[in-house]
């Protein structure tokens, strides 16, 4: 394994370049070539890019609906090609609905669909990936084909935010053997971090990653 810096006047950029490792009773590790990485890095830097400019300017930010806070930024770990992984879709045999809790205390049904795997340091970890239900039907029309993966880890309630953070993989492929992008330097906080307007999904116990996600947004400090 290599790594290299790549300094910039306010970021710094881990790459690390992994070699194959296949097994039978694990998936292969994340292959990244020097341009993989060096694509990757780029792609985080361009996210926060537009992150930012949607909450500075977007009319929807929480920072426009909210008055009394104001936009200083979003506070990120440096981009760090570790915390992105490829995983295909593990469904749950037999997929159970679950309550999920706002941040206000109401309840929310959702199914627990299934799983991606995140290989880190050599150990895997497990993460859980849920859909709405028609308990909801106007947001169940919307979004019935969104996975939604949200998370606490190590740094939960210390470097990053209290409740959790979430990770968006996009809509479900048809094609069971899709290789879904689950890169936690987007990881982001939920609106309700930055302001009591909103309430928000509480991530389960179940739903803990058990390693620091040295990765993504960190704690807003109003």
């Amino acid at each position: 394994m290599k790594t290299i810096l790549f300094f910039f006047p306010t970021l710094t950029i881990i790459i690390i370049f992994f070699s194959i490792n296949c097994s039978t009773d694990r998936e292969s590790k994340l292959q990244l070539t020097r341009e993989d990485s060096t694509r990757i890095a780029n792609e985080i830097i361009a996210h926060r890019i537009e992150v930012d400019s949607t909450f500075r300017f977007d009319p929807a930010s929480p920072f426009k609906r909210d008055s009394t806070i104001h936009f200083e930024g979003i506070k990120w770990f440096p981009p760090d090609v570790r915390y992105y992984f490829k995983s295909k879709l593990h469904k749950y045999k037999n997929p159970e609905t679950v309550s999920i809790y706002g941040t206000k205390g109401e309840e929310r049904k959702h199914l627990k669909y299934g799983y991606f795997i995140l290989d880190f340091d050599d150990k895997e970890y497990s993460i859980n990936v849920y859909k709405i239900t028609a308990a909801d039907p106007k947001k169940y029309e919307l979004y019935k084909n969104y996975l939604s993966v949200w998370f606490t880890d190590e740094t939960t309630g210390k470097e990053t935010y209290n409740v959790g953070r979430y990770v968006d993989v996009g809509e479900e492929n048809i094609d069971p053997d899709f290789l879904y992008t689950i890169d936690l330097n987007n990881a982001y906080n939920p609106y309700c971090a930055y302001t009591s307007l909103y309430s928000c999904a509480i991530p389960r116990k179940e739903d803990h990653l058990n390693f620091a996600v040295k990765a993504g947004e960190i704690k807003y400090l109003h």
